[in-house]
């Protein structure tokens, strides 16, 4: 099973593809669209567009998407959640199903606290996908969602054999 994390973002979409086999996971691609900064019609545009390619050129069978944070910017929460819908548009497009994880949890799952900083996010992608060169940080961030997407559902399917 192929899972394409996404790590969105109004200006950088991080994005990671995984392949899933049994308890292991590699990566197979990761990266950033680069949306720029013009008019942000146009920046969701580049999202949805790129987003599309990438899912016409992997196959993913999944797609897992970072849901938004709201900090103290009620503005940048509204772009980000944008971003986010030009990216689930993307995989619903392609008939993909969609699973959204908070950042806490993503966090959470990957390094065992909701408070985890960025390195530490960072370091543990890189040590599950036994990757040595370092990565984007939106890419690390992308992966982490598909990772974390991962442990999700078998420990679902532990928990509810089939």
């Amino acid at each position: 099973m192929k899972i394409l994390g996404i790590d969105p973002g109004s200006r950088r979409t991080g994005y990671g593809i995984i392949l899933v086999r049994g308890d292991q996971s590699a990566l197979v691609q990761a990266g950033v669209i680069n949306a720029g900064t013009g008019d942000f019609p146009q920046r969701l545009g580049t999202i949805f567009s790129e987003l599309c390619e990438i899912i016409a050129t992997h196959a993913p069978d999944e797609v897992a998407v970072e849901t938004v944070f709201v900090a103290h910017n009620a503005g940048s929460a509204l772009k980000l959640g944008q971003a986010r819908g030009a990216a689930i548009c993307a995989a619903i497009s392609a008939g993909l199903p969609v699973s959204e994880y908070a950042p806490r949890a993503v966090k959470q799952a990957m390094v065992g606290k909701g408070g985890a900083d960025k390195s530490q996010v960072q370091h543990m992608v890189r040590v599950l996908l036994s990757h040595s060169e370092a990565l984007a940080e939106d890419a690390a961030d992308a992966l982490a969602v598909a990772l974390c997407h991962q442990h999700t559902q078998q420990t679902l399917n532990r928990l509810n054999p089939r």
